[in-house]
């Protein structure tokens, strides 16, 4: 079963009618849902996910202090850690989940706070340019099960979709360091026998280009060991997760040097194509640093544009 899956039949079985019978007064502050890390809030979690953090449970997301005191907080963690220790043939765990709890009573400014240095939601430019995309995945994913007053639902649609020049401004940064990395230094690393600098190279350039796809669709890039595993899903150019992988998975020896740059030639080459194709680059050409400062000529605002090409770019 899928921690989704459980985590939602647990709560309807179980939280629910908690929540209902002994906190109903509260009923309309409260929000409960699986929302957060984890491989099974992007559902991306299998066998191996259940070797540590995986067991019955969900968020009980709660406002500051003011409508919900520490008295009823502490209330509802002790109501929560009795529900049934084991569901399903799954059992809670006794000692807090790695990297800290993922499910249980969670104020809600905090984690917000703690996932984007807001306690809103609401976000300044500097910070839509410099937040890991991780973790606008991490507040956006998954599923509320309930919300009270629907503080939490909007604040999780406004946060949905990136500002098109942020995002376009990002995406120039990624195109450049993809220039940079592939179209460039990678032959000369190799031709000075540099072959750890020109895997450096690679790595670079496979990195930039799937966070170029990721912008590309519109769509939060996750948690760097879930990128390749989303990408495969991407509506726009998930067909270039094989090239990508062979980027990765290959040695930079001699013998392979030839098919990696006709693969970042490849790669480039799609990328162009949709950049053309959703109206965002001027630029006629297979040079991705060109097709950068073009994408970038695209962002409406004038003190964003303005900005360093890789001002956008900081995971």
């Amino acid at each position: 079963m899928r921690g989704l899956q459980l985590a939602k039949e647990y709560y309807n079985i179980y939280g629910k009618k908690m929540l209902e019978d002994s906190f109903s007064d509260y009923l309309p502050f409260i929000s409960t849902g699986l929302v957060g890390n984890g491989s099974e809030v992007l559902g991306f979690d299998d066998d191996v996910s259940k070797d540590h953090d995986f067991e019955p449970g969900f968020c009980i997301f709660i406002p500051n202090e003011n409508v919900i005191d520490r008295k009823v907080a502490f209330q509802l963690e002790r109501a929560y850690a009795k529900l049934p220790e084991e569901f399903m043939g799954y059992k809670k765990q006794k000692l807090s989940p790695v990297g800290g709890a993922r499910h249980g009573v969670i104020r809600l400014e905090e984690f917000l706070y703690e996932k984007l240095g807001s306690t809103d939601g609401e976000l300044s430019v500097y910070q839509w340019l410099k937040i890991p995309t991780q973790y606008l995945c991490e507040v956006t994913k998954g599923e509320l099960f309930f919300d009270g007053d629907g503080k939490f639902t909007k604040i999780r649609e406004n946060l949905a979709i990136m500002p098109k020049d942020i995002r376009l401004k990002r995406l120039a940064g990624h195109l450049i360091l993809m220039s940079q990395s592939g179209q460039y230094n990678y032959m000369r690393m190799v031709e000075r026998g540099e072959l750890a600098a020109a895997g450096t190279c690679v790595y670079e350039y496979v990195k930039n280009a799937i966070a170029a796809i990721y912008l590309l669709n519109n769509e939060y890039m996750p948690y760097y060991k879930w990128q390749f595993r989303g990408l495969k899903n991407l509506d726009i150019l998930s067909e270039l997760a094989l090239p990508l992988e062979f980027l990765i998975l290959e040695s930079n020896e001699k013998s392979y040097v030839n098919e990696k740059i006709e693969r970042i030639e490849l790669i480039a080459g799609a990328i162009i194509d949709e950049l053309m194709s959703q109206g965002i680059t001027s630029a006629i050409c297979g040079d991705l640093g060109k097709h950068a400062y073009s994408v970038n000529d695209y962002v409406n605002d004038g003190n964003l544009r303005n900005l360093n090409i890789l001002s956008g770019v900081g995971e």
